[in-house]
């Protein structure tokens, strides 16, 4: 069936870029609640490490739960918490600022989330054929781009008029919406599961799996470098160049541009060079982009570069995951899936502390510069594990 054709697909799209706008709102205005509140960047970072704790957490019992539940209604269920959650903040912030309130609902909706997207990942085999996983990977991501487009400039403006707070009560809606559009879509049975193995399933998979097991290494350390990257963007952008907050939604906005322009050419460049060397290039170019951010003075030139890191990011992305849905039996999706994250997503919150600790200390250029320098070498090293030589299915 043509992917233009798929019902299930379309609508799983659909309401997915909505999902996404949404998500993004809470991943700017509620940093910017944070620094609206208190003045303080090492908030918004340890607010991001603990979200990435929960998420890691979260991990260990999330494949088991996705590879023994109904995928479908798993998915609804998530969103509809996170709505529930979300719509908290504003409701409890008519009594004033709660910045307690924040440390409760952020790591229980990354909890969720991460629930979300373990299920989400193994959903995409039972919507369309086997050589349309990459195809729909990358459009999964460029309507996700264009629905993070919009979704920061929006926040951008409301949070400017009315604060952030009503921004994160908007965010809930789209939850809501999206938990809608789920329940039309009807997937393909998943193979019933013939073991009993939970995460150490998944990651016994990863490990006998020479390129996956070069993958997670490589993908731990980078993502300890980046996890704060938005952070320190928001922090550079207001603190820095003395930026509004639809400044900060316009950068965003124009950062998502680099996933559109990536998500079509993934397969394309992918067939060309294979595998390793498409993510190798990727993510040298994020880092690359990454150590230009802080020395950037001009809001265009930082909206450049994050545009090229998102695209590099992008290409990775769904690089990965397609080579990791292809190879995958279905039965075993989940639990791979949530072993992949939670290892590499280990040092990410540490990552996420230090990294908005040094931009506090040391100011912005110089952590984006050892950061993005960290993660060419990171992922430079990709050249010399077993990644760089097959050329997987595309």
């Amino acid at each position: 069936m043509n992917l233009f054709r798929n019902r299930n697909f379309n609508i799983f799209l659909a309401v997915q870029a909505l999902s996404v706008a949404g998500d993004s709102f809470s991943t700017v205005a509620i940093p910017l609640l944070v620094l609206h509140a208190t003045g303080s960047v090492v908030q918004m970072g340890l607010l991001t490490g603990l979200s990435g704790a929960a998420s890691l957490v979260t991990g260990v019992f999330a494949g088991h739960l996705v590879d023994r539940l109904d995928r479908r209604r798993l998915l609804i269920g998530c969103d509809l918490a996170r709505a529930a959650l979300y719509a908290a903040i504003p409701l409890v912030w008519m009594a004033g600022p709660q910045i307690w309130l924040l440390y409760v609902i952020v790591p229980l909706g990354a909890a969720l989330g991460m629930v979300f997207q373990v299920a989400y990942v193994a959903v995409v085999p039972s919507l369309v054929e086997p050589d349309q996983i990459t195809q729909a990977n990358g459009r999964l991501y460029a309507v996700y781009a264009v629905g993070g487009i919009g979704g920061p400039a929006l926040v951008g403006v409301i949070s400017q008029a009315f604060g952030p707070v009503v921004a994160i009560g908007v965010d809930a809606v789209t939850f809501v919406v999206s938990a809608l559009g789920l329940m039309l879509i009807r997937l393909r049975p998943a193979a019933a599961p013939a073991d009993r193995g939970g995460l150490l399933e998944g990651a016994r998979f990863l490990w006998r799996h020479p390129v996956m097991r070069s993958l997670t290494i490589l993908l731990t350390f980078f993502i300890f470098l980046t996890a704060g990257v938005d952070d320190v963007l928001i922090y550079h952008l207001k603190h820095d160049l003395g930026q509004n907050d639809d400044a900060v939604g316009l950068v965003l906005a124009c950062a998502a541009v680099g996933a559109i322009v990536g998500a079509p050419l993934i397969g394309r460049i992918r067939k060309a060079i294979g595998f390793g060397n498409t993510w190798v290039s990727a993510t040298t170019l994020s880092g690359l982009a990454m150590g230009g951010v802080g020395l950037a003075t001009g809001v265009p030139a930082v909206a450049v570069l994050m545009a090229l890191f998102v695209l590099g990011t992008a290409v990775a992305g769904i690089c990965s995951q397609s080579f990791r849905q292809e190879v995958t039996p279905s039965h075993l999706l989940g639990r791979v899936t949530a072993a992949f994250w939670t290892v590499h997503y280990v040092l990410g919150p540490a990552g996420a502390a230090l990294l908005t600790l040094g931009a506090a200390e040391y100011g912005v250029a110089a952590v984006t510069v050892v950061a993005g320098a960290g993660c060419v070498l990171v992922s430079l090293s990709g050249l010399l594990t077993p990644m760089r030589r097959p050329l997987p299915p595309s």
